[in-house]
């Protein structure tokens, strides 16, 4: 069992902003990912816009910052 005790002295607003925070320095490093580290593996004729990494990954944290907003 997970014990949180140490986190009562923060306000509800201050967690979400660290979090929030968090969600921005993760989507700030996936953006200074290369591109050719991105499509490794695919060749230059065969990149299509869903084959970017980047994209797929930033929307999964915009879904999971957005979840966590509404609860």
């Amino acid at each position: 069992m997970l014990n949180f005790d140490w986190l009562s002295g923060v306000s509800q607003e201050t967690a979400k902003l660290i979090f929030f925070g968090l969600y921005i320095l993760i989507g700030a490093l996936v953006l200074m990912l290369p591109n050719e580290y991105v499509y490794e593996g695919i060749k230059k004729e065969d990149r299509h816009w869903w084959n970017n990494l980047k994209l797929w990954s930033l929307t999964v944290l915009f879904i999971l910052a957005t979840v966590y907003y509404q609860f």
